[in-house]
């Protein structure tokens, strides 16, 4: 059966006019227990993730002796171990019940981000920044694969942007925290402000884990009896079988081999490539804060503070694309609404040589770049409805390589000691957006075509 009709603009609704009462009760519920948890988890591996940059600018870099590309490289060391991470989830996803694992995961990270405060060389560092990032890995995909085990794909895209709110949302809250810390903590204890970021992250972060192992509701075939009802589990398979979904299927290598020789999964691959690349302007070079540093006429904490702008406009941005692609434009259009602001900014960045006004707008506009990833992957999810093992095996794998690489992609272009001008590393990430444009519409007019 074909999803629900997209709607015009006028006739926007939170349900599918096919939901019955039972069925918008048991949406309701589904919603209280998996998108709060998501949100906040999500918020907890971008606190983690991004507090590397703002302890680089608040005095990490003087303390531990960096001058080179330390930053980027650290970076890196990130990027490896979630590659790593990542791949033994192709199986486990469909195996393991995901009230334990993201759980799970979630309080391993938040311990290795509070190692981090006791660090005290490069090598150290690295070692901490590969194990946050091996445990932190899977949860980007298995939160997905969570989505598109309870939502039809009319519904995803709009609660994978209350989800992803958490990027942005952990990028500004770092930078406040490490604003905070600057300005009240140098010294307490005998402990430089930075140390005691990555203490303050990793107590917010544990609890949040523990808390997932009580709501979060599994998926259908390995539902949490603790908070759903077996009459609740019946009713969501039912209602998502209407729409061609199916619930119950473990990952076998023959799924594997089946979706390795499509075109379609290639073609995933290659769009979601373009997509990590056009975005690596953001969380993972730390350009904005560099810029702002490299002004000479701002304090450590407030330069952790104004670095916080660009995720705030981050919030709205992931908002406004995922809640169209739901209710109004669909995936495709969505999508190019985010490329095409980050490809203004890029534009601006890339030039150069503008007033200083107009690059505080491009570095703010650029953040647009991550706004689409709920769409991108809940379109992946709506695509792969039919097999949950193709799901969870397409998801990682393509999350995995892709992620890859960004494990080299930023040493070539975007070198620390190039900043704050990066005269590669923005032409790059420029020329990844426009060709994500070209992927999109060209698999968008196929899937129309198929219909």
């Amino acid at each position: 059966m074909t999803l629900p009709r997209t709607r015009k603009w006028y006739e926007v609704r939170w349900y599918s006019d096919e939901d019955t009462k039972e069925d918008r009760k048991l949406i309701i519920r589904l919603d209280i227990l998996i998108v709060p948890y998501a949100v906040l988890s999500y918020w907890v591996k971008y606190l983690d993730q991004a507090n590397l940059n703002n302890a680089y600018v608040a005095g990490l870099k003087e303390d531990l002796g960096f001058y080179g590309n330390e930053l980027v490289q650290l970076q890196t060391f990130y990027v490896v171990g979630s590659v790593l991470g990542n791949l033994p989830f192709i199986f486990l996803l469909t195996y393991v019940p995901m009230y334990y694992l993201l759980p799970g995961i979630d309080v391993a990270w938040g311990i290795f981000t509070l190692l981090q405060f006791r660090t005290t060389s490069f090598a150290e560092l690295a070692a901490y920044r590969f194990l946050v990032g091996l445990f932190e890995a899977p949860f980007f995909a298995a939160m997905h694969y969570v989505f598109g085990s309870w939502y039809r794909g009319d519904e995803i895209a709009r609660r994978g942007g209350i989800f992803y709110i958490g990027l942005p949302l952990g990028s500004l809250t770092a930078g406040l925290i490490q604003s905070a810390a600057s300005s009240t903590l140098e010294d307490v204890h005998g402990l430089a402000s930075w140390r005691w970021m990555y203490i303050i992250c990793a107590a917010i972060t544990i609890p949040i884990g523990l808390l997932g192992y009580l709501v979060l509701p599994g998926t259908p075939d390995l539902p949490n009896r603790k908070v759903l009802r077996q009459q609740d589990v019946e009713l969501a398979i039912s209602r998502l079988h209407r729409f061609g979904h199916v619930s119950h299927e473990k990952f076998k290598w023959r799924t594997a081999k089946k979706v390795l020789l499509t075109w379609h999964f290639w073609t995933i691959l290659l769009m979601d490539t373009l997509f990590w690349n056009a975005a690596i302007h953001g969380n993972t070079t730390g350009s904005f804060l560099l810029w702002i540093k490299s002004l000479g006429r701002y304090s450590d904490s407030r330069v952790t503070e104004l670095g916080t702008i660009a995720p705030a406009f981050g919030i709205f941005y992931t908002l406004v694309v995922c809640f169209a692609s739901d209710l109004l434009i669909g995936p495709a259009w969505a999508i190019t609404v985010a490329t095409v602001w980050n490809i203004i900014g890029l534009v601006i960045l890339v030039i150069w040589n503008v007033p200083e006004s107009a690059l505080w707008f491009a570095f703010s506009t650029v953040y647009a770049a991550v706004s689409l990833s709920s769409v991108l992957h809940g379109w992946i999810n709506t695509q792969l409805r039919s097999s949950p093992a193709a799901r969870s095996f397409t998801l990682v794998l393509v999350t995995s390589f892709t992620q890859s690489t960004t494990i080299w992609t930023p040493l070539l272009t975007f070198k620390t000691v190039e900043a704050p001008r990066f005269p590669k590393g923005f032409p790059f990430c420029l020329a990844c957006a426009v060709l994500l444009l070209v992927v999109v519409h060209g698999l968008n007019s196929h899937l129309k075509r198929a219909e």
